[in-house]
């Protein structure tokens, strides 16, 4: 990953929201989200060329009802790019011990085909991208998303989560 920023830690306010947005059906809240994206995130938006959500898988969609990351990143003013797929269903990173995150993702993204494979491939070549997510934890799932886009031809690959976990020490 050649750059990532979080707006913030998935904490406090900032969580409760992200809960909301993402598991109480409020789509609508994307909007506000995206503007903080776009505030904190100048630096890794700025001369990309395209932003691709993180997808989810089939399944999982249509029980959530929308991708988050989807919905964020059509509100970054960036032209979206549905660059890649999940090509099996995971089960959530939340519900993975962190040192096993990067094998449950492994594997798990393609490039997406739709309306052609060559064409992804083509609109990939050379470009910077970012990918959007709504939480880094481990950075499993961007890592394997980058590497399916880097060798699908993206010059570069960078990332902007809205939340980024943080770990808690005890004593």
């Amino acid at each position: 990953m050649r750059a990532a920023r979080a707006v913030g830690a998935y904490d406090g306010a900032l969580r409760a929201i992200l809960h909301l947005f993402k598991y109480g059906r409020r789509p609508t809240l994307a909007a506000g989200l995206a503007a903080l994206m776009r505030r904190d995130g100048t630096a890794v938006l700025r001369d990309a060329d395209f932003v691709i959500p993180v997808p989810l898988h089939r399944r999982r969609r249509r029980v959530r009802g929308f991708n988050q990351a989807a919905a964020l990143a059509r509100r970054l003013d960036r032209p979206v790019l549905h660059a890649l797929r999940r090509v099996r269903a995971t089960p959530p990173q939340t519900r993975v011990p962190a040192r096993r995150r990067r094998q449950n993702v492994r594997r798990a993204f393609g490039l997406a085909g739709t309306p052609t494979l060559a064409r992804t491939r083509r609109r990939l070549r050379g470009a910077r991208v970012v990918l959007i997510d709504d939480v880094a934890t481990t950075g499993a799932t961007l890592e394997a998303c980058g590497r399916v886009l880097r060798a699908g031809g993206a010059a570069e690959v960078r990332a902007l989560t809205l939340t980024k976990a943080v770990r808690r020490h005890t004593p």
